[in-house]
């Protein structure tokens, strides 16, 4: 695929340079401001912009970590057979 197809379609629209420009201007002109940032990266340039508050995960992200880590828990212990039991409700 081209690449500027590429960075297109698969980049995200908040790492373009206008769109980091509106932003760091943004958090230099308003007093408390707070973004988003996954990318760790785009996280610490916003801080040392003076961003008093930067997101650097959403609670889907976690959720779905958590989720995947225990589905693949039981699948592994599937293998096993059945667990004791663990003296739970």
């Amino acid at each position: 695929m081209h690449t500027a197809i590429w960075r297109r379609v698969w980049c995200s629209p908040l790492v373009h340079p206008e769109v980091q420009k509106v932003i760091l201007d943004g958090i230099a002109t308003v007093r408390a401001a707070g973004t988003l940032a996954t990318d760790p990266a785009l996280a610490q340039q916003y801080l040392d912009a003076g961003a008093l508050f930067v997101a650097v995960v959403m609670d889907t992200t976690l959720l779905v970590k958590a989720a995947s880590g225990l589905v693949q828990r039981f699948i592994a212990g599937a293998s096993k057979g059945p667990a004791a039991p663990s003296g739970g409700y």
